[in-house]
């Protein structure tokens, strides 16, 4: 637990919490002085406001009766409970009438209000010692015309006692407060710490090699749950761009080899023995030809990398799909009557989404190329469609009735190089299905196969945002 508490200090919740604190206790002090001083002024106030209102009493007393009358008028109201500070003196300042002992020197000498509160000893009080928490008041000072001095003032006491009083309260609940905000915050700062320390077991682990790792998230749905979840769904992204890295790896070592292997045989089949021309010629052309399949698969393969990592710059912008199905299915009628595929299509006369013509085009001819390759035969047929699904968007289904692909295959079917039993006896590198979904997700969309009997329907469908209805 000690071990814990520097770095507890050190993180930037518990600096934060530090600094909210000490300007809080700032804001408390500063209200618990303003507080008590506006009560004692308001007070004071009302104690001068009282004394005002007592001196023309007196002075109509003096006017009535001279001296003697404003002497028994002040010793009277002297003797009265809870009663002013009266005094009556002579011009040198010696008391001769009132109800107080001794005074601060110097408080007779100026006419009108005290500047500030003096010390005084009242007669009930006599032969105790001045004591300033006790003994304070603020007066009015007046001189008769005989040059008697009058002075009648207001113990301060009470005010003393209410702002005593008032800040002891104050200060005390700031303390409960500020040992309050201590407990918080240590609690949280020690939940925080706790937090970052786990985060950073799990980011030690994935440095050293485990993609497995994840970082913890408590369920509370607060900052550090939110971050873990983010780093999470990167964490992800990043295991499946190593994974496909490596699967791509692993298909170019394999499944290349054997034509790189085959164009090496022919090359030096070629130059053993005393050939001619013609056979030569012959030689390079087959060998161009599989050159450029391979380059084909080179450049298919940088395609569906690219545009799984969302580094492909190709641009979108509006386009018709019904106009993309009329070209390509035009495109490729000759070479379904070549293989005596009956090859038709169906589209409104617009189906209008934003994507990237050539894209799609890319995708869409993956897909008829299939069907027609694995439909071949009497009675085969290839059809092309387009509609608009509720709920979704522009869905193109491209359907044969061909061998068809098991359901338990479909997801192994639009793999890289994956060529499954059934389609080994036709050409090709593997890579037309894997291209088309990744092309289906640029675009936000998805690439769906269905099961028919007999055949397969191979589905390219739009996301709802995509689409311009």
């Amino acid at each position: 637990m000690a071990a814990r508490l520097p770095a507890i200090f050190k993180t930037t919740a518990t600096r934060l919490s530090a600094l909210y604190l000490l300007l809080f206790a700032l804001c408390a002090a500063i209200l618990v002085f303003y507080t008590t001083s506006l009560s004692v002024r308001m007070l004071t106030g009302q104690l001068q406001e009282t004394i005002s209102d007592e001196m023309p009493v007196l002075g109509r007393a003096y006017q009535r009766g001279g001296l003697p009358l404003l002497v028994r008028f002040v010793e009277q109201r002297s003797r009265q409970p809870g009663a002013n500070l009266y005094l009556l003196a002579d011009p040198q300042g010696r008391i001769l009438a009132g109800n107080v002992e001794a005074l601060q020197p110097g408080v007779l000498d100026i006419e009108g209000w005290t500047g500030s509160p003096f010390l005084y000893t009242r007669f009930d009080t006599a032969g105790e010692e001045i004591d300033e928490d006790r003994h304070r008041a603020v007066a009015y000072v007046m001189r008769l015309p005989n040059q008697m001095i009058l002075l009648v003032g207001r113990d301060l006491g009470e005010a003393e006692r209410l702002r005593t009083v008032m800040r002891q309260a104050l200060m005390l609940a700031l303390g409960f407060m500020g040992l309050g905000a201590l407990i918080i915050w240590y609690v949280v700062g020690r939940r925080a710490l706790k937090r970052i320390d786990q985060v950073s077991d799990a980011g030690r682990r994935i440095m050293a090699g485990d993609l497995s790792g994840r970082l913890p998230v408590s369920g509370t749905g607060d900052e550090f749950d939110r971050l873990s979840e983010n780093l999470n769904a990167m964490l992800e992204r990043i295991a499946s761009l190593n994974e496909g890295l490596k699967q791509v790896s692993d298909n170019i070592a394999h499944d290349l080899k054997t034509p790189l292997t085959r164009m090496r045989n022919r090359a030096e089949a070629a130059l053993a023995g005393n050939k001619g021309s013609a056979e030569y010629r012959k030689a390079l052309e087959t060998t161009i030809a599989e050159a450029d399949q391979l380059i084909r698969t080179f450049n298919a393969i940088l395609m569906i990398s690219r545009l799984e990592a969302g580094y492909s710059a190709e641009q979108t912008a509006q386009i018709d799909l019904a106009a993309i199905i009329a070209d390509v299915v035009e495109l490729y009628e000759p070479l379904a009557e070549e293989s005596g595929v009956q090859l038709t299509s169906a589209a409104p006369p617009r189906a209008p989404v934003t994507g990237n013509r050539e894209l799609v085009g890319q995708a869409l001819s993956n897909v008829i190329d299939n069907a027609i390759k694995y439909s071949q035969g009497e009675g085969r047929d290839a059809k092309v469609s387009v509609e608009l699904s509720q709920g979704t968007g522009w869905r193109i289904d491209v359907a044969d009735n061909g061998p068809g692909i098991p359901e338990a295959d479909h997801n192994r079917a639009t793999e890289r190089f994956v060529r499954l039993e059934d389609s080994r006896s036709q050409p090709g590198s593997g890579l037309g299905l894997s291209l088309a979904k990744a092309i289906m997700g640029f675009h936000g969309g998805r690439l769906e196969l269905t099961s028919r009997d007999p055949g397969i329907c191979v589905s390219m469908v739009f996301p709802e945002d995509k689409a311009k209805k």
